[in-house]
């Protein structure tokens, strides 16, 4: 059918180089473009604006809508323009360009038009359609792309955030808000837009793009709008939705991963360390731990994080992975944070939680095994030795004995480890296997050590392989039965009182040897007793007299007297 009229047309065109029509000529018209895409076609009845050049056959021109900047604007087929205009637009494309020749009695006839159009004369105009409309128009809506994950779309009360380009319906734009830098952040169906953009909108998708092409009478009508929308014009917006949520609208949470055993889940008060990548609701990402391989570190339902974050962190385990969705009145708000977080924005945080604690834990103690003969159990004082693997508690691998020749040596109570790890492995008995888990206050703390993150629980793997019971702190030796009655005595081995360290020493190792003493363990036995020998020996003359020995229990006491004293 377009192929029958275009080549009408052309046979028109070319019968119409001699001279002026006739009275019976109709409008010649010649298309001397068409654009490719065509959606519309004028008919009578619709609204129109186009810019025209009118000239005469001879090509000297009276009159133009270009010069005065302002298109002719009207309904077709009612009068608004002489009758071969009427009809010469007919079928006409948006952007397409004519020439239109009108004889006499379908323009001016034979009175013309004043002083500028003579009687009887025929008319050329060059025209060029910029929009197109009827009253019966509603909005068109076409979908560019739209996401296979459409979880929820723009419904009346929302509050969305998009991007646009706006232009006149021949493709003159007239505003973006790329150009801006800045979505266009509003309320649907409060009245805060035009009625058509309102209507172009429901039902969109955060990622969703559509074309939307909305009726004059529907957007700026007969006043338009400042420069850049005429009156009467069509408005064509693509539009992307980034953003959508409700002012009635809570935290919501997506479990993504819940390991197998979770025995404890995190509550107002605990200290949770957790990665997690951070991204608007459109997938622009914002922040994340990873990037600077650090977890964050907080208190939960304690005001320290925004209120979206402290809500949907509670409840959850060690090593769960979970996605937190906050509207903006739970997140940053109309103000937004920086340069990455955006005023209103809705913000999706992808959460692994690596560990919780509370201040107030203790150190938790597992036996997985126990022989049965367990009669020696180690305390504070004693000299242990021992085989660990310690780790974070997602499994995040720190340190093991294993990569040393030897196990590891601590005295208990004497704040050699940590003092999770010295209450952990006291009670053990030697073959002995533990788990204990040790909260950071009792560990490394805040500040963490080389290798171990700060505010970290640590996992022991505990095996007692080696228990020397000790001596309290300050002693060298102590009598597990009653010392002799006469101890200078026993000591002065050649009764010419007096002692030197050879006959100190006999004595001493015969005591551990009967079990009836014991010595500081983890050091030279030699040493031990030199020490304690020069301890008796007050005036160093290298041998005690009776004058010269106490013991220290007795020393403590005649201390503590002076001290009360």
């Amino acid at each position: 059918m377009e192929a029958k009229f275009v080549l009408l047309v052309f046979a028109l065109t070319v019968a119409h180089v001699t001279s002026n029509p006739g009275p019976l000529e109709d409008v010649v018209v010649e298309r001397y473009y068409i654009p490719q895409i065509c959606p519309r076609e004028v008919q009578m009845g619709d609204h129109v604006r186009y810019h025209y050049n009118g000239s005469f056959t001879d090509g000297k021109q009276f009159d133009s809508s270009h010069e005065r900047a302002t298109p002719f604007s009207g309904l077709v087929g009612i009068g608004r323009q002489i009758t071969g205009m009427d009809r010469g637009i007919q079928g006409m494309c948006v952007n397409e360009r004519r020439k239109i020749t009108v004889p006499p009695h379908l323009a001016y006839g034979s009175l013309g038009a004043g002083n500028v159009i003579p009687p009887d004369t025929t008319l050329v105009f060059d025209v060029v359609l910029l929009d197109i409309w009827n009253p019966e128009d509603k909005v068109q809506i076409r979908t560019l792309y739209k996401p296979e994950d459409c979880k929820r779309t723009v419904q009346n009360s929302d509050f969305i955030r998009y991007h646009y380009n706006g232009t006149l319906l021949d493709g003159t734009p007239f505003d973006s808000s790329y150009n801006r830098k800045q979505t266009y952040d509003t309320y649907v169906g409060e009245g805060w837009l035009i009625k058509g953009m309102e209507e172009g909108l429901v039902g969109m998708c955060v990622g969703e793009k559509r074309n939307v092409v909305i009726p004059p009478f529907l957007a700026y009508g007969e006043k338009g709008y400042g420069n850049e929308i005429p009156s009467q014009a069509s408005l064509t917006f693509d539009v992307l939705l980034l953003d959508l949520h409700n002012p009635k609208d809570d935290v919501t949470v997506e479990t993504q991963e819940v390991p197998e055993s979770c025995q404890r889940k995190s509550g107002v008060g605990d200290f949770v360390r957790y990665h997690y990548n951070g991204t608007l609701l459109d997938g622009t990402l914002f922040d994340s731990s990873y990037s600077r391989n650090s977890t964050y570190n907080t208190y939960i339902g304690m005001g320290y994080v925004i209120a979206g974050m402290d809500k949907g962190l509670q409840g959850v385990c060690i090593g769960e992975k979970r996605r937190i969705t906050m509207p903006p009145h739970l997140a940053y708000g109309e103000s937004g944070a920086g340069e990455s977080i955006p005023g209103s924005a809705v913000l999706v945080f992808d959460v692994h939680v690596i560990d919780f604690h509370n201040p107030t834990d203790k150190v938790e103690i597992q036996t997985t095994h126990k022989p049965a003969d367990c009669n020696v159990t180690s305390a504070a004082d004693d000299m242990v030795l021992y085989h660990y693997n310690c780790s974070l508690l997602d499994g995040t691998f720190l340190f093991s004995s294993n990569n040393y020749e030897n196990p590891q040596e601590a005295f208990l109570g004497t704040n050699k480890v940590i003092d999770g790890l010295d209450l952990g492995m006291q009670g053990m008995c030697v073959g002995e296997r533990r788990v204990v888990i040790v909260p950071p206050h009792l560990g490394h703390g805040e500040d963490g050590a080389r290798g171990v993150p700060g505010s970290a629980v640590l996992r022991f793997e505990l095996e007692l392989v080696g228990l020397q019971k000790g001596v309290p702190q300050g002693y060298l030796f102590v009598w597990l039965e009653d010392p002799p009655e006469n101890l200078f005595e026993a000591l002065d081995l050649n009764k010419n009182g007096e002692v030197p360290l050879e006959e100190f020493s006999a004595l001493i190792m015969q005591q551990v040897a009967e079990g009836k003493g014991r010595l500081k363990p983890g050091q030279d036995a030699d040493t031990i007793i030199k020490d304690m020998f020069g301890n008796q020996d007050r005036n160093k003359d290298g041998k005690i007299t009776a004058e010269e020995l106490k013991l220290k229990v007795d020393e403590d006491a005649e201390k503590a007297k002076h001290e009360e004293l």
